[in-house]
C-alpha cells in the first residue's frame, strides 16, 4: 500500500468524487464508499466487457489535519495474469489467433497501468485544487527548542530569546509528503532518501 499526503484545503470526499469522475468511464467502473473523514473508492474493471481480465483496488482517503491522506492498495492481477496467459499461449499455437486477442491484450495493458492512472488523477485533482506535498502556509511554524516560542518558518533566529533555529525547520518528503524530523536521512514513510 503506498501513501502521500496532500496538504492544502481538500477533503477527502473531493478527491473521491474526481476518482469516481474519471474512472467511471470505458473499461472501469468506480464507486465511492463513506462520507466525510473517511472516503474508500473501489475502481474495477466492467463486469461486461468485451475482452480482457479482470482487476480490482482501492483507494482510501482519510482527513488529515491539513489535507487528505491517500493509501492506493495493491492491485488484484490475478484476471489480467490469466488473460495475458491465454493471449500468450494463443500466439504460440496458432500466431493467427492473436488477431482475434488485440482489443483484450490492449485492454490488459490499459488494467496494467492502473496504479498509475490512479495517482496521475489525484495529483491533477490536488493540484487544480492548490493542495501539495508541502507543508501548509497553517503549520508552518516552528518552535524555539529553548523558550517554545513559535516561529514563522525560515527565521534564523528566535523571536523570542535569539537561539538559532537551524535545527528545528520542519520539512516535508518530496516523494509522499510526510512531515520528516530535521536530520533523518530516509522518509518514515515511503523509505525514499532526503
Amino acid at each position: 500500500m503506498e501513501q502521500r499526503i496532500f496538504h492544502g484545503n481538500i477533503t477527502p470526499d473531493e478527491v473521491a468524487r474526481a476518482l469516481v469522475a474519471e474512472f467511471s468511464r470505458s473499461n472501469f467502473q468506480a464507486q465511492q464508499f463513506g462520507k466525510g473523514n473517511q472516503v474508500v473508492v473501489q475502481i474495477s474493471t466492467r463486469q461486461f466487457r468485451q475482452g480482457g481480465g479482470p482487476t480490482a483496488m482501492s483507494v482510501t482517503l482519510q482527513k488529515h489535519p491539513d489535507g487528505v491522506a491517500v493509501m492506493v492498495g495493491q492491485q488484484s492481477w490475478l484476471g489480467v495474469a490469466a488473460s495475458l496467459g491465454k493471449t500468450a499461449f494463443s500466439a504460440i499455437h496458432n500466431p493467427f489467433l492473436l488477431l482475434g486477442r488485440l482489443e483484450a491484450l490492449a485492454q490488459d495493458i490499459e488494467s496494467l497501468q492502473l496504479s498509475n492512472e490512479v495517482w496521475r488523477v489525484i495529483e491533477t485533482y490536488t493540484r487544480a485544487a492548490g493542495a501539495t506535498r508541502e507543508l501548509s502556509e497553517r503549520f508552518r511554524r516552528m518552535v524555539c527548542e529553548y523558550c517554545h516560542v513559535a516561529n514563522e518558518v525560515g527565521e534564523s533566529r528566535c523571536i523570542a530569546c535569539g537561539a538559532p533555529l537551524g535545527n528545528v525547520q520542519p520539512k516535508t518528503c518530496l516523494n509522499c509528503g510526510f512531515v520528516v524530523r530535521p536530520g533523518e536521512p530516509f522518509c518514515p514513510n515511503c523509505h525514499s532518501p532526503l
